[in-house]
């Protein structure tokens, strides 16, 4: 008895570090493409100007929510789908599962894709009230369908329990990404300037470019796309020896994977357009709220594009990687729930929340008392005064979405999938009411659409915080989630400054002050973290190289 025991444990002990690892590895890959990410847009925001990154983001936040219906979707459903079945050890199901899923892309997809392409004028004059955003809509049509296959096959490595596969394409796709954009915005800009001429105009340039900054998009998905179908070739034979040692004799038919398939799609879908529909809404009623108000469009495409181009670009970076942990735990905690094993689900569930916002607490403040530097440095050819501006008030934003992405992660891998619907659609409601009374009675302009966003985060967490509560009969841990990571970010926030201060005051550079405050204020986070009690060794050696830290941890009295 005792034996089985100690067994359990050291079975639940390996299958949260291995959760830990596959986790660790999405973050990564998530950390690597939002750096990508962050040094091609910063260029690429430079050829477009803020009134080309207007119609770029724009373009995105409708793309964004077609996108959700092709493919966003796919890789939770088909990894919950998978990973229940693999527990179950039903391997002929999972290969039904992944037939199936890529019938569903083909018919989403191409659906989808053609909504966006002959849609492209309705949204960009009467949804957005940005005309020049049309092309790069038209651009961004294809890429829809594309990433619909990218979707399915990269939620059936998932569902298998590694990451590898998921983040290898989609390091690969960014860099791709990145190439082509950059080449294509440059050149289509340069069209765009001829187009000027020709029409009399000055926004040609900026609406080329921003469609060229949108090529890239689809050349980075299809490449990442051949890569996967690479890969899904060479993993052929394993898939058809777990077939042949398939003993369970249960093949469920091809119409029960299909309605398995759209139960398990629908409710992800509605919420995750619930989550992210929001963005669309904001610029709806920005881009109209202002022209109403007296604002020219050239205006509202520049304030626009300074909040979705580099506002959003920055804040972004810290909530990949709170998706990553997200899309890391839905199999995983899908296969403890198929297991009906309560005390793997409450640990995973402890684990991932607190992991994230030992991410999300310091890069806030980290944002917050760094906000000039960061920005001057990055941006260093513009005037980033309301840039910066927006940077401190806003960047409490990375908590809560990060908090609401893996909360909705949680209830979705528990299997009460309508639950973040509902909560997102009741604080979607109280965001647009809030985004109004900002807006149109308080005239704040922009910044009613980034403090209504931060009340709207807020909101979902802590509905999302309550339903998991009952759902699992789960209590928070809060002393070393949220109290001791605040804690030890507040004395990071002040090092940073106080070393940026320091060096900038014997230098004279910027730059080298950011990156001496940068890596100071790593330093002193992960300290603090080990000296407080946050990460105990256990957990330190269960992520990658882990052991490697364990070491020099140990070195320096750390542990």
């Amino acid at each position: 008895m005792e034996n089985n025991k100690r067994n359990r444990r050291k079975t639940e002990n390996k299958n949260s570090s291995n959760f830990l690892v596959q986790g660790s590895i999405l973050a990564a890959a998530g950390i690597i493409v939002r750096l990508i990410g962050m040094f091609y847009r910063i260029p690429l925001a430079s050829i477009l100007g803020d009134e080309g990154n207007g119609y770029y983001g724009s373009a995105y936040s409708i793309y964004n929510i077609l996108l959700i219906v092709s493919s966003y979707s796919l890789p939770t459903a088909v990894s919950k789908m998978v990973a229940t079945k693999t527990a179950r050890k039903e391997y002929k199901n999972t290969f039904r599962i992944l037939r199936m899923s890529l019938v569903y892309a083909t018919l989403v997809g191409g659906v989808t894709s053609a909504v966006l392409w002959f849609g492209a004028d309705f949204f960009a004059n009467t949804f957005l009230n940005m005309p020049y955003t049309r092309y790069a809509l038209k651009t961004l049509a294809p890429t829809v369908w594309i990433l619909a296959y990218l979707g399915v096959l990269r939620g059936y490595f998932q569902g298998l329990g590694t990451m590898v596969p998921t983040a290898i394409s989609q390091i690969f796709e960014q860099i791709v990404n990145a190439v082509i954009s950059l080449f294509a915005a440059h050149k289509l800009f340069e069209a765009g300037l001829k187009a000027n001429l020709v029409h009399g105009e000055t926004s040609y340039s900026y609406a080329f470019g921003a469609a060229g900054g949108t090529i890239g998009t689809g050349a980075g998905a299809f490449s990442a796309l051949l890569l996967l179908i690479l890969i899904i070739m060479l993993y052929r034979p394993v898939m058809k020896r777990q077939a042949r040692r398939d003993r369970t004799g249960r093949v469920d038919s091809y119409g029960e994977v299909t309605g398995v398939l759209i139960l398990t799609v629908l409710p992800i879908i509605f919420s995750s357009v619930a989550y992210n529909v929001s963005t669309v809404i904001d610029n709806s009623i920005y881009s109209h709220g202002l022209e109403s108000l007296g604002a020219a469009p050239k205006e509202i495409a520049v304030t626009w594009g300074l909040y979705s181009g580099k506002y959003h670009l920055l804040f972004n970076i810290p909530v990949a990687i709170a998706n990553s942990l997200a899309s890391s735990l839905i199999p995983s905690l899908s296969n403890a729930v198929a297991s009906k094993n309560r005390s793997q689900i409450i640990s995973k569930v402890s684990m991932v929340i607190r992991f994230s916002m030992l991410i999300a607490i310091p890069a806030t403040v980290g944002l917050t008392v760094l906000a000039g530097p960061i920005c001057n440095m990055l941006f260093r050819h513009a005037d980033n005064t309301a840039l910066i501006q927006m940077m401190m008030y806003g960047a409490l934003a990375v908590v809560f979405f990060s908090l609401s992405t893996v909360t909705n992660a949680v209830l979705q891998g528990i299997n009460h999938m309508e639950t973040p619907l509902k909560n997102a659609l009741i604080a979607l409601v109280i965001h647009v009411a809030i985004l109004c009374v900002m807006l149109f009675g308080l005239r704040m302009g922009i910044y009613s659409v980034v403090h209504s966003n931060i009340l709207f985060a807020l909101t979902i967490c802590l509905l999302n915080g309550r339903s998991i509560s009952k759902y699992l009969r789960y209590r928070q841990e809060f002393k070393k989630t949220f109290v001791l990571p605040t804690i030890a970010a507040g004395i990071m926030g002040a090092a940073a400054f106080g070393v940026y201060k320091l060096v900038f005051l014997v230098v004279k550079s910027n730059d080298l002050g950011t990156i001496f405050a940068v890596l100071t204020a790593v330093l002193v986070y992960a300290v603090l973290l080990l000296k407080l009690g946050v990460v105990n060794e256990t957990e330190l050696s269960g992520m990658p190289g882990g052991r490697k830290l364990t070491g020099i941890a140990r070195k320096f009295h750390l542990l």
